[in-house]
């Protein structure tokens, strides 16, 4: 790898492989280069913050943690020189009228269940499999035996309750199992057995009660805080691009991203 300079500044390799942690991808080589861009940025902005006189001034977080010296200089540099308008109430409203599907209390579903626990590629995961087909052809004969049949047999704490699992929302079960649960009928029983990365289920749908949009007044102040983020990211983005055409960058072909663990709003 060549050596990366920022205006005659060396980044050196063990840098980058340090920071390449930080920046998962799709192979070894786009985390690096990820990587790379993340400590040019850094690089621009502390030496900006250097021609300013800075100088840092450490702030505590929430949970107690105290920035380090080049954390408090790039904030205070950006904070200094990137302002943004806050969003007023026309964009605000204007974005909830064209997002209104953001805008939803959850999909509720009350569920039960019957598993039979094995681990994909597991021989015994046939088996479950198997063994819910059984079950599932016992409960289209007495449906009425879902409770008792859960009690004994079921992998889940859930049998205790009769595998039911009380209300579970979108996104609180894994995926395999929330397609099912999405596209069952009130009361129904699903036909076939749902295979997870947990075994495979006897699923029944009991009851589901569909999310509703939410007023405008309820998101309002959180529409604002995301319209406001976006604006001070894009404009961040152009200061940096600034501060990099008018710098002397070698080793590497830098872009025009911004990567986030860098680049953080105040």
């Amino acid at each position: 790898m060549q050596t990366i300079t920022v205006n005659g500044v060396a980044i050196d390799h063990a840098a980058v492989a340090a920071e390449t942690q930080h920046h998962p991808a799709g192979t070894p080589e786009e985390a690096a280069a990820e990587a790379a861009s993340a400590l040019v940025i850094r690089q621009l902005l502390l030496q900006e913050a250097a021609r300013l006189a800075l100088e840092p001034e450490p702030q505590c977080d929430a949970k107690g943690r105290t920035e380090t010296g080049p954390e408090a200089l790039i904030r205070q540099l950006l904070e200094q020189e990137v302002t943004v308008p806050e969003a007023d109430a026309e964009s605000c409203r204007r974005y909830f009228a064209n997002n209104r599907r953001k805008f939803r209390s959850p999909d509720l579903f009350e569920a039960a269940h019957i598993l039979f626990a094995a681990a994909p590629g597991d021989a015994a995961y046939d088996a479950a499999v198997e063994k819910a087909e059984q079950m599932i052809a016992v409960l289209k004969r007495d449906p009425g035996a879902f409770d008792a049949i859960a009690r004994e047999h079921s992998d889940c704490t859930s049998r205790q309750n009769g595998g039911r699992l009380g209300q579970v929302a979108r996104g609180e079960t894994v995926p395999e199992f929330e397609t099912f649960l999405c596209n069952l009928e009130e009361g129904q029983l699903c036909p076939v057995p749902v295979k997870s990365r947990y075994g495979a289920h006897v699923l029944r749908l009991d009851r589901k009660v569909a999310g509703r949009e939410l007023p405008f007044e309820s998101v309002a102040d959180r529409i604002a805080d995301y319209l406001h983020e976006a604006s001070w990211r894009r404009a961040v983005a152009q200061y940096i691009q600034l501060l990099a055409a008018d710098a002397s960058i070698e080793g590497i072909d830098f872009g025009n991203g911004t990567p986030q663990r860098v680049i953080r709003s105040g």
